[in-house]
């Protein structure tokens, strides 16, 4: 029997998650969910620049239930979201991954399993969740080989390489706050069970204030990644793309897909929005692979947004972990319920028979 989720009130838009998370994490933890890079313009800017654009609705077009089912890398999925990589999910929940992960399945849609969960990859995939997993590069290929076999092994449809964390952003947050992962809180998908290569030799030390760790490589290159494309026959996404020329490259070296992304303004602070990017990497990569948008969605109108700005779907992060941070699996489905919700009302109001309509319709900057 799936767990019910019994809050009140009854959270009505996904920031509601966000209010009633900071009532049960610590302020220490959530600084490490909420916080971005530097002095976090580029957090901000996530969220203004989403706000700026406009959707030019049509009318007349005799939708009123809109169909939010779409197909992303040739697979179909009930709506164009999916659930982005987040490390150490039992730091908010001690259901962490499967929990989230079986929300996921529950919604029908994929959800991106980290390098640095806090469980294993084969206990994530085992709830029968469509999942993809995100990489950070390894500086030994042989541990990256064996990685890729065990991800494969396990069921994966996709290998997500996030290519934007040459080292990890210097978040002040977690710094001011000495921030801390507890002792019992593993990277359990690191090679033979090793957290100690995500926390620098340090036990208990998160890898966000170390800058990471011995295992990972800050110098990936465009070769690593052509390696990886001949080295695995999964479907390779690069995620962590703002310049269109690197999106161009990402698509010659063999990626199905690019994830524009700032890493949720948690990397180099001062770079554009997320969804500014967008257009010019879809112009760019035309019909040559897919394009996904992350960073700063929130809601089904944010869906709707990056759907008219040229994406083929969008990833959601934060407002997972806030949904899973107060309802475990329980919370992060009503979340993935109402972000349904919300996009199909989004799509009936805009005119939009189905996600490729809202791909045709027009915006414009507001403000």
């Amino acid at each position: 029997m799936v767990e019910t989720m019994e809050i009140t009130p009854s959270p009505v838009c996904l920031a509601d998650f966000a209010d009633l998370a900071r009532t049960v994490l610590s302020a220490q933890v959530w600084d490490y969910v909420d916080g971005g890079g530097g002095s976090e313009i580029t957090l901000g800017h996530n969220r203004a620049a989403l706000d700026r654009v406009g959707v030019l609705p049509r009318v007349l077009t005799g939708v009123d239930t809109p169909s939010l089912r779409t197909r992303l890398l040739g697979r179909a999925y009930a709506m164009p979201v999916g659930v982005a990589p987040m490390a150490y999910q039992r730091l908010v929940h001690p259901d962490g991954e499967p929990a989230l992960a079986a929300a996921a399945r529950a919604a029908e849609v994929p959800y991106l399993a980290s390098i640095l969960g806090s469980t294993p990859i084969e206990q994530v995939t085992a709830t029968g969740a469509e999942v993809w997993f995100q990489l950070y590069w390894l500086r030994d290929r042989g541990l990256v080989a064996d990685l890729l076999g065990r991800v494969r092994d396990a069921g994966c449809r996709a290998l997500v390489v996030t290519v934007d964390v040459p080292v990890l952003g210097r978040r002040l947050r977690d710094v001011r706050n000495a921030f801390r992962l507890p002792p019992e809180l593993v990277a359990a998908n690191l090679p033979g069970g090793r957290d100690d290569l995500a926390h620098g030799g340090t036990p208990g030390v998160t890898p966000m204030p170390a800058r990471g760790g011995t295992a990972f490589a800050p110098a990936l290159r465009w070769t690593d990644l052509r390696w990886l494309g001949e080295h695995c026959d999964l479907p390779l996404i690069v995620k962590g793309v703002l310049d269109p020329a690197d999106a161009v490259r990402a698509v010659e070296a063999g990626a199905r897909a690019v994830v524009v992304s700032n890493h949720g303004g948690r990397q180099l602070d001062g770079v554009p929005a997320s969804v500014t990017m967008l257009p010019e990497v879809v112009a760019a990569v035309g019909d040559r692979c897919e394009v996904l948008l992350d960073s700063g969605i929130r809601g089904g109108v944010d869906v709707l947004r990056a759907l008219a700005l040229g994406a083929d779907g969008v990833l959601v992060g934060r407002p997972m972990l806030w949904a899973l941070a107060v309802g475990g699996q329980a919370g992060a489905r009503a979340a993935l319920a109402l972000l349904a919700d919300e996009l199909r009302d989004a799509l009936a109001l805009a005119g939009c028979a189905d996600p490729a309509a809202a791909r045709e319709l027009r915006t414009v900057a507001l403000g």
